[in-house]
């Protein structure tokens, strides 16, 4: 086997006993997810996925190994900022806590699947089409900006979204959970549960997530090794992540700038990659970009922790925290 095999086939070891693991301690139906076990299981998937790095560094080399680590970062900075978007559409239909572990397994380990042909897509295409990556440039160079200036007071509405109402035109839809059911029978006819809703928006939100951090990866590596693992592994920490995270997402203000400037200066680093590639080597370019990220992110999130949003008392940020 060569070396490419060899990881895939530890990788895919590895997540599947991983997902045996996960099932047990974070998808019992009806069952309320405590802060405790949510940071046992974020602390497993981290270390899981820096394991494959210390793996992945042995199997293959240096460079590919740090590319994974910077990939795998950015990745799951941006799925922080899922987060947000997760706990939005769990308080708009109104899904009970206890059913929450179930729906977002099925929600991510859709959204996995869909990742996946989504790469394959990409990575087939821009094989194809080099160009192609100069308008993954501009794209990510747009949405840093657009991230960077997003107006706070514009937030998703779940009930208002393009997926929702395409559901609700042509499914036959109710609007309670059918106590955990995700399609049951009202008057002899089959309808489907807030639950189903929340799994499909869930897996389709992700997708539009995936517009941006793909090819943010793609700016950081080609190699299909690093964009399949980094993205899978990233996106299965998302749910133990949500249940650490969902009583502290307000505090991170300034992590949403952190990550726009990380997509601004990957979607430069694609336009000018011809010429950077002239006066800097592909493996300090790799230094870079894992420095760039940990500086931005972490530096956003410490700064959101310990400034204080201008003209925001610090009562009514704790008081948003403690609801």
């Amino acid at each position: 086997m060569t070396p490419d095999q060899i990881v895939y086939t530890v990788f895919g070891i590895v997540v599947v006993l991983a997902l045996v693991a996960d099932l047990g301690l974070l998808s019992k139906k009806n069952t309320t997810v405590t802060i405790k076990t949510a940071l046992q299981q974020t602390i497993f998937w981290v270390t899981l996925a820096l394991a494959f790095f210390v793996f992945v560094w042995w199997e293959e080399d240096q460079k590919t190994a740090l590319e994974y680590i910077s990939a795998y970062l950015m990745e799951w900075s941006l799925s922080i900022d899922n987060i947000f978007v997760f706990i939005l559409i769990f308080t708009a239909f109104k899904v009970k806590e206890k059913h929450y572990g179930r729906v977002l397994l099925i929600g991510i380990l859709m959204a996995i699947i869909f990742r996946i042909l989504f790469i394959t897509v990409g990575v087939t295409l821009v094989e194809k089409f080099e160009w192609l990556l100069y308008i993954f440039g501009a794209f990510l160079l747009y949405t840093g900006y657009k991230m960077f200036t997003a107006n706070e007071d514009e937030q998703f509405d779940p009930h208002e979204s393009k997926i929702y109402k395409f559901m609700k035109k042509y499914l036959p839809l109710t609007n309670h959970d059918g106590d955990g059911k995700f399609k049951i029978k009202e008057n002899g006819k089959p309808v489907y549960t807030t639950l189903f809703v929340v799994v499909v928006l869930l897996a389709a939100i992700d997708l539009v997530f995936a517009l941006d951090s793909i090819p943010a990866v793609m700016g950081i590596s080609r190699n299909k090794l690093v964009i399949y693992t980094s993205n899978t592994f990233a996106v299965l920490g998302l749910r133990s992540l949500f249940f650490l995270l969902r009583g502290a997402v307000s505090k991170f203000d300034y992590l949403q700038q952190g990550i726009a400037i990380v997509l601004i200066f990957i979607g430069i680093k694609m336009l000018g990659e011809h010429y950077i590639s002239d006066w800097i080597d592909k493996s300090t370019q790799v230094f870079i970009s894992l420095s760039v990220i940990v500086v931005c992110i972490a530096g956003s999130i410490f700064y959101s922790i310990f400034m204080q949003k201008k003209g925001t008392p610090k009562d009514v940020i704790d008081d948003s925290v403690n609801a």
